[in-house]
């Protein structure tokens, strides 16, 4: 698990500066463990094993990123632990979205054994795999979220386009928390399904203080058959929503393998921006949003 290759941030030939300071503003790293990690089936062969700093660090750089942050995959403060672990050894995470039960009575001792950790940027709970899909407004969530804004971390929402409404009522109800939707909320692009998502994302638009993460879209598509052409509508509607300053890219990786390459995953997203506009999605917006 320790990181030995040299720091990626040295000076790249033939890459602009504007892309030296890329960030992918999602990705995991893991340590397989088939109990564990069950969600991963025989569909995703090419996942299923370890994916550590030291198998990311040559695609970043090849792609012309500085950094990264490393998002929860596993749901225990194990794995905020692990995650800060190998951060401290690989200097390019710039930062670490942990897990923490917020529906805790004490949640905000949880977060206070923390203070000291400058690379934990906020926390995600998976309520896309929760069976009450309005959970995220069950009082002792809403305690919890109440109490990542005291301490100052970010909140990534994990959900499915049908946990939409709620998720609009939740940043509705903490104006001065900072969220990020993941995925843009994983609309179903494999069915073809756009109309009602897109309706549902309206209600985040005037949301300054909510963000999206243009990430995971091929996944969401058919793995072997999709098209840039297929998936473009739905980042111009993340566009229409969020416009160009609330947007950030990530790629979700490893589990982006799945739909293809690192480099197919970055140039779904930066084929559909300016320069520009590149420098904001790729690099401004996730560095104020987690303040990297």
């Amino acid at each position: 698990m320790k990181w030995n290759s040299a720091s990626i941030t040295s000076d790249l030939p033939n890459k602009p500066v504007s892309l030296m300071r890329r960030v992918d503003a999602h990705n995991h790293f893991w340590q397989y463990d088939p109990v564990r990690d069950a969600w991963i089936d025989d569909s995703m062969q090419v996942i299923r094993r370890n994916f550590f700093p030291d198998d990311l660090a040559p695609l970043l750089e090849a792609n012309g990123f500085e950094g990264c942050v490393a998002v929860q995959a596993d749901q225990s403060d194990t794995e905020t632990k692990f995650l800060l672990d190998l951060a401290a050894s690989a200097p390019f995470v710039k930062g670490v979205v942990g897990w923490t039960d917020l529906r805790a009575p004490f949640v905000e001792d949880q977060l206070d054994k923390y203070r000291d950790q400058p690379l934990l940027k906020g926390f995600r709970h998976i309520l896309q795999g929760e069976l009450n899909r309005c959970g995220m407004l069950q009082p002792a969530f809403l305690n919890g979220i109440a109490a990542l804004g005291k301490k100052g971390y970010t909140y990534d929402i994990l959900i499915f386009p049908d946990q939409l409404p709620f998720a609009a009522t939740l940043c509705g109800k903490f104006s001065n928390q900072a969220f990020i939707i993941d995925h843009g909320a994983k609309p179903y692009i494999r069915k073809g399904e756009m109309d009602q998502w897109k309706k549902d994302m309206q209600a985040f638009r005037k949301m300054d203080h909510v963000y999206c993460k243009v990430s995971g879209l091929a996944t969401e598509a058919d793995w072997t058959s999709w098209t840039p052409q297929q998936i473009r509508p739905y980042i111009d509607t993340l566009v229409e929503t969020f416009g160009i300053s609330r947007l950030v890219f990530g790629s979700d990786w490893p589990v982006s393998l799945l739909a293809g390459s690192y480099e197919r995953t970055v140039s779904l997203v930066a084929d559909c921006f300016s320069a520009s506009e590149q420098e904001a999605v790729f690099s401004t917006n996730a560095r104020q949003f987690y303040k990297l």
